[in-house]
């Protein structure tokens, strides 16, 4: 799906890494989503490398990256580690300065990313997703329905992981195939692809720390920002779908801009998966807002 695109393995503080890169230009990192993998932008990566020095990766616990121990609270799961880990990729590849386009949970670390190193990251385009802390403080019936899978994962061990494990294919799909789109949405390899990465030994406890993090150590974080009065700086840009969970429960133009100092973003006629379900639209909306000179 990747054909063109250099594997560079890394490892940070002995959790393997499974990293990309391919093309020409200003750097720029792309982080994937939720039970997905680096192969989920399969159907943009390849023309982003046309302008762009385009970095894919693993985030820590998906794809063919390391599958750590969760540690106290989830810790090494926490969004500002699986930060340290993003930083340690570009600056590795000598990009001390890059952009991001990130889905789903990278959008999360990409969030937060941008508040821990704002000198690292020059602009931001985030797909489908409100600021975690508002999320989780609004969300309602609707929501939770849409997104059982936020409240499913976080319930002490081991039944969620338990549960995955027995059949995780079917995790995998009934997740997937749950949202607007279905699973038609997906090209059959990477479906393939996603399905054979959460057959991974670990892969279950992984996603359940992943997401015990995000409602509780990552909770902790945002919220030490917001009393500090820590907004993004960088140029932010949101898209989302607008037959998805997140535009059709949460005022998304408003939370960002209690987040950011410079926000623009619009809804797309897609659902959750813009990156498989929307390309075309979506690199539009790359090369307009990511600057391509270094």
């Amino acid at each position: 799906m990747l054909q063109g695109f250099e594997l560079v393995p890394m490892t940070r503080d002995g959790v393997a890494l499974q990293v990309r890169r391919a093309g020409q230009g200003a750097p720029l990192l792309l982080l994937h989503g939720h039970p997905q993998s680096q192969g989920m932008w399969h159907r943009v990566a390849p023309q982003l490398a046309e302008r762009f020095s385009v970095v894919l990766m693993d985030l820590r616990g998906y794809g063919d990256s390391g599958r750590p121990a969760a540690a106290e609270q989830s810790a090494n799961y926490a969004k500002r580690e699986m930060a340290r880990d993003a930083l340690h990729v570009m600056r590795t590849l000598g990009h001390e300065r890059f952009q991001v386009l990130a889905h789903d949970r990278g959008a999360r670390v990409a969030h937060r990313l941008a508040l821990d190193h704002p000198q690292a990251v020059e602009r931001l385009l985030l797909l489908d997703i409100a600021p975690t802390l508002a999320m989780y403080r609004n969300t309602g019936e609707a929501f939770a329905r849409a997104y059982w899978h936020w409240f499913f994962l976080i319930q002490p061990p081991p039944l969620p992981e338990a549960l995955i494990a027995s059949d995780p294919v079917r995790y995998v799909r009934s997740v997937m195939g749950a949202r607007h789109a279905g699973l038609a949405a997906f090209a059959p390899e990477a479906l393939a692809e996603y399905e054979r990465c959460a057959a991974i030994a670990g892969t279950a406890e992984s996603i359940c720390a992943d997401y015990r993090a995000s409602a509780g150590i990552d909770l902790q974080h945002d919220q030490a920002d917001q009393d500090a009065g820590n907004r993004l700086t960088q140029p932010l840009h949101v898209l989302w779908g607008e037959h998805g969970a997140v535009g059709r429960n949460f005022d998304v133009p408003a939370l960002w801009r209690a987040a950011a100092t410079d926000f623009t973003g619009r809804s797309l006629p897609c659902g959750h998966y813009i990156a498989e379900e929307a390309p075309a639209l979506l690199l539009d909306e790359a090369f307009s807002f990511l600057r391509s000179i270094p």
